[in-house]
């Protein structure tokens, strides 16, 4: 077996991607976030980092280039960070882009789901410029991420992980399983 462990981490907007993410820091895992290829690419084209103009643009390049578009990126900075052997993928949307980051190592998708009401809260506490400010605009931002394959992402999850707790149980509820994905891959590794 070839390449590195590479943990996808799917769910609706505000369900705790991000905090599994980061918490996956601590374990020497590099993280790459979806989300930031995207506003990347927004910033690039001078738009305002909103929810309207970052959908578009996630559209856009899935229309434009297909839909693991932003998995064909993330597959190549995974390349070219080659010392890690270790990567955790914030965001992931469809099971075309796990299918594709398999061409750069193994593959395991984490889902996290957490309940609507809280995952409201959560994006408008964060205050990012994205955050949607009433409940049609999160519904809205929820239906374009179905609509780009999350539902099957998660459908086709290794394991969920539900954010119903405080964010130190979720953390440890993600860890360990994300410890077993490690001594399943070190195990092949080995046999290799």
């Amino acid at each position: 077996m070839k390449g590195p462990l590479i943990v996808c981490i799917t769910g609706l907007p505000g369900a705790g991607k991000t905090t599994v993410a980061d918490a996956l820091k601590s374990m020497g895992f590099s993280v790459i976030s979806m989300g930031d290829v995207v506003r990347n690419e927004a910033k690039k084209r001078g738009l305002e980092l909103n929810d309207a103009n970052l959908g578009k643009v996630m559209l856009e390049l899935r229309s434009t280039y297909g839909p693991d578009a932003i998995a064909v990126y993330v597959g190549e900075m995974i390349k070219s960070m080659n010392e890690s052997k270790y990567f955790a993928i914030d965001g992931l949307r469809s099971v075309r882009e796990a299918d594709r980051l398999r061409e750069y190592g193994y593959v395991k998708i984490l889902a996290v789901h957490a309940p609507r009401a809280r995952r409201f809260d959560f994006l408008v506490k964060r205050g990012r410029s994205d955050a949607p400010t009433d409940m049609h605009e999160f519904d809205a931002r929820d239906r374009r991420e179905l609509d780009v394959g999350v539902a099957e992402a998660i459908a086709f999850a290794d394991a969920i992980v539900n954010n119903d707790c405080n964010k130190e149980e979720l953390v440890n509820r993600a860890l360990t399983i994300v410890k077993r994905w490690i001594d399943e891959y070190e195990n092949m590794k080995a046999k290799a």
